[in-house]
This record gives C-alpha cells, structure tokens and sequence, in this order.
C-alpha cells in the first residue's frame, strides 16, 4: 500500500527484554477456519512456503507496558506481537514495508474485513502495475484472507494489516507499507481483535528487541 505521508505520534516505548521460555507453537491447524477459508486455502495458487522457526505463532514474555489487546508491530524483528494479560504476548513473524515506504507510528483498527477486494490506488498503479481497477477477494488477492484496516482520528491510513499470497516473503522488508501476515497467522490474529484496537508501529531503527527464544515446544 502506499506511503501516506502521515506521523503518528509515538506513545511511551519502554526496550524490550523479553527473556524466559517461550511456549508452544501455534500450529496453523489451531486456526478456526469457516468453510471458505477452507475451500480457498485448499485451492491457493501459490506454493505454501516453510516460515522460518522464529518467524511462527509463539507465545513469548512481554515486559512492554501495552494494554492487553494492543498490537505492537517491531519493524526491524519483523515481528507483530498481540498483548495478552499476565506479561505474555502473541508473536507472529511478519513482512513489512521496505524501508521508504514504511508505516510507522500509532492507528486504531477502523475497519475489519473477510477475504477483501483489493483497489489498487494510482500509486501502486503508477509504481507497480496496470492492476484491474478492484481484484475480488480470494486466495490470488494480495491482501489475503484477512484485513485490518489503519484509521487515524476516523481517517483511513491506506495502510493494512492483513493476509499474503506471497507467504515466503514473511521476516523480509518487501511490502509496499502494509504489514503482511502468512493467512493463517492474520486469520489467528483477525479472531482475536476488535474495531478499534490500538497499532503502535516502532519505526525502522528503534527496534529494542533482544530476546531470547528457548525452550521446549508444547
């Protein structure tokens, strides 16, 4: 998606430690799947890619000082984390914006959406295209099986949390701002969020990330 030239105001970003053991994997069959998701994963035309260990559905420690139900996206890690109660958080591996397209800042979730049409806007026209005017949802849209849609003050971002059909590509800066998730992952994610949860997106350089990942899988 494209940049949209707005600066968001950061709130108090205490570093990451995150230490201690993590959890289980999440294997993407703990996923719930309604029958269309079934019918178009089952038919996707893409090869299902092997995400690297680190970039799958962790349950890991989270020290940060985000309200439980926050999503705090660590641009450098490639990470998106879904606060949970009692210091722990939800980790998905992720694909974000290459570096002069990227999104940082704070947003709300304005708008949810199942399986999107895509609109392609002039400038991903113009930089990346012809597209067709809209590309019907389904497993061949850029924009996967899931959106969250970025609003600051009621006002749409142009940029998106959502699905993939390109799910090699996740733990890489190749996106054109969006941060994009394996369909599953963003599936796991979409079930979990609500219209009007709080995006804080650390910029590039202001990753504190240093966690350690060790232990056994449940």
């Amino acid at each position: 998606m494209p940049r949209s030239g707005l600066a968001f105001l950061l709130v108090g970003l205490p570093g990451f430690l995150l230490g201690g053991c993590m959890q289980s994997t999440l294997a993407p069959s703990n996923v719930s799947l309604t029958p269309r998701d079934r019918q178009f994963l089952a038919h996707a035309p893409y090869a299902q890619a092997t995400i690297a260990e680190s970039y799958r559905r962790h349950i890991v420690d989270y020290p940060r000082r985000e309200a439980p139900g926050t999503i705090l996206v660590d641009t450098d890690a490639r990470y998106l984390y879904y606060v949970m109660p009692a210091g722990k958080a939800i980790r998905y591996g992720v694909a974000v914006g290459e570096e002069a397209l990227a999104f940082s800042g704070v947003a709300t979730v304005g708008r949810m959406a199942e399986w999107p049409d895509w609109i392609p806007t002039r400038e991903i026209q113009a930089r990346l295209g012809p597209y067709p005017a809209r590309v019907p949802g389904g497993p061949a849209n850029p924009l996967g099986a899931r959106a969250l849609y970025l609003y600051e003050s009621n006002k749409d971002t142009l940029y998106r949390i959502h699905g993939t059909n390109q799910p090699e590509y996740i733990g890489h800066a190749i996106s054109s701002g969006c941060i994009r998730m394996t369909n599953e992952d963003v599936i796991d994610l979409f079930d979990r969020v609500k219209q009007g949860t709080t995006v804080v997106v650390l910029p590039p350089g202001q990753s504190t990330w240093t966690g350690r990942i060790a232990g056994p899988r449940i």
